[in-house]
């Protein structure tokens, strides 16, 4: 084994979380060293291939022009942004985790939310208002559901920005070179062996930040952890989130902590990669309109409330059902009617789409059950309650006597042509990680500091369960990833001061 010169920290990851934690930390002045599993032009782990929306507390109006680059008064004449603040942000994010969310992590993503945004402002990350946010009214875009803000050129953008800083602060970037395990001295992180060139090589430092994702990528711990049924699930971002930082954290002494039968995921084409495809960044392959649509399986039947709530809170949750259905399969069903208000991922040429000019020619198409099929459509519009449509506001415009209801947003299906998206489920990061506190700290069972070591972004556990606030993925890589840096060079003060 070689042994390479001193670093003051070493960052296993390359992602938003670990680009964030390397710039925090080299702005105290440590001296950096980021590894990256795989090679140079399939840096940026998740982030990459994120859409860029950031979930923040932005208050109003004014805390929207602080962030969004040239927001000019017409800007602010022809929109409707609605409050969001600590309080709405905390409760969504309880209500979607069940309350299950550390209240610690929950506090410290939240408090830190907007001034983390302006600080990766400052880095050089530029935002704008996000387009699949809204819904045209009275010449209005009307806002909705807390993401009225995205990264520019959605997730490569969000890196590039972060690599181009990291870069200027001296961070140092070693590319195919995974972290294998960690050194430890006296109880204290002295180092981390790295595979590089082919053989193992020592390098040491005074602290280690794991930033370098879940296990979402590795079929097998996907298998022992969410079940059988996740062996063939689409991954929807990095192929390198094996949960290599897991494992070497619990080797140190690092608890364990969080869901680890739970995790974020979507529905996405059918067709789409089976891990993602660097060179093709953005997300473009998921599939969100599905609130003013309908969902079916193979058997044509609906199986989920399409309109229980805005996709930023369902979506995550579907992707599962999804999975569970015959070949891990169903149907995103739109008629004429609503397809002018699909997202832009509905037509692009990757989107996968069968177009037809009547029910019973959809449902041959679709190669489903075809009578279930119609007598799902027919008692469906049969149920359609009457009520002002409106896709801007939970609008109660729902259905009675089928199930599952659909409690918004239902119009009936009866507008041809009609179109259906075949899907599928794509994981995208998984919730079971290490236990950690609001320092970014690695904790022990004992609820102890692990000296030196540091978790952020997917190696965060406890702050999702069960499903999650579209975009506070995102914001709690930055925030996290900030409070390591910070928290790792103070760390580093201050062993230096006691020898």
């Amino acid at each position: 084994m070689t042994t390479k010169s001193q670093f003051d920290v070493v960052i296993a990851g390359t992602g938003n979380a670990a680009l964030s934690a390397a710039i925090s930390a080299s702005e105290q002045g440590a001296g950096v060293l980021m590894l990256e599993k795989g090679p140079k032009s399939k840096r940026g782990g998740n982030s990459f291939f994120t859409d860029g929306a950031i979930r923040f507390a932005y208050n109003d109006i004014e805390g929207i022009k602080n962030v969004v680059d040239g927001f000019n008064a017409e800007d602010a004449r022809s929109i409707e942004v609605p409050e969001y603040k600590h309080a709405h942000f905390h409760n969504d994010l309880m209500k979607v985790t069940q309350g299950k969310s550390n209240p610690e992590l929950a506090e410290h993503l939240i408090s830190n939310s907007c001034d983390t945004i302006q600080w990766m402002k400052k880095q050089g990350v530029s935002f704008v208002m996000n387009e699949n946010q809204y819904f045209e009214k009275e010449g209005k875009k009307i806002f909705w559901g807390g993401l009225p803000v995205k990264t520019e050129r959605k997730g490569i953008g969000l890196v590039e920005a972060l690599f181009a800083k990291a870069e200027e602060k001296g961070v140092e970037i070693w590319y195919e070179a995974p972290g294998v395990r960690l050194e430890q001295t006296d109880d204290r992180i002295t180092g981390i062996i790295v595979n590089k060139d082919d053989q193992e090589t020592l390098v040491k430092c005074k602290s280690v930040i794991l930033a370098c994702g879940g296990f979402e990528a590795n079929k097998e711990k996907r298998m022992k952890h969410l079940g059988d049924e996740w062996e063939n699930a689409i991954v929807r971002g990095s192929e390198y989130n094996t949960g290599d930082g897991i494992r070497m954290a619990a080797e140190a002494g690092a608890a364990q902590a969080g869901q680890y039968d739970g995790c974020h995921a979507h529905t996405t084409d059918f067709n789409a990669p089976k891990v993602g495809d660097y060179s093709k960044p953005g997300d473009i392959y998921k599939k969100s309109s599905y609130p003013v649509g309908l969902i079916v399986n193979q058997e044509g039947r609906r199986f989920v409330d399409e309109g229980a709530d805005f996709r930023n809170y369902t979506y995550a949750k579907y992707g599962k059902e999804t999975l569970k259905q015959t070949n891990h399969k169903a149907f995103q069903l739109y008629d004429s009617k609503v397809r002018p208000m699909l997202r832009k991922e509905y037509e692009l040429e990757e989107a996968t789409v069968i177009k037809a000019d009547s029910l019973d020619e959809l449902a041959v198409k679709m190669e489903v059950d075809k009578s279930n099929f119609l007598e799902t459509i027919e008692n469906y519009n049969h149920a359609v309650q009457d009520g002002e449509y409106n896709p801007s506001i939970k609008d109660g415009k729902s259905t009675k006597g089928v199930s599952p209801e659909k409690t918004n947003w239902a119009l009936k299906f009866d507008e041809a042509p009609f179109y259906a998206y075949p899907v599928t489920c794509g994981i995208t990061f998984t919730f079971g990680a290490i236990k950690s506190n609001n320092r970014a700290e690695a904790l022990d069972t004992s609820g102890e500091a692990v000296k030196g070591l540091y978790v952020a972004g997917e190696m965060v556990g406890e702050l999702f369960y069960h499903n999650y606030p579209g975009g506070s993925g995102l914001m709690s890589g930055s925030v996290f990833g900030r409070t390591a840096g910070i928290s790792a060079a103070e760390y580093i003060h201050s062993m230096a001061a006691i020898e």
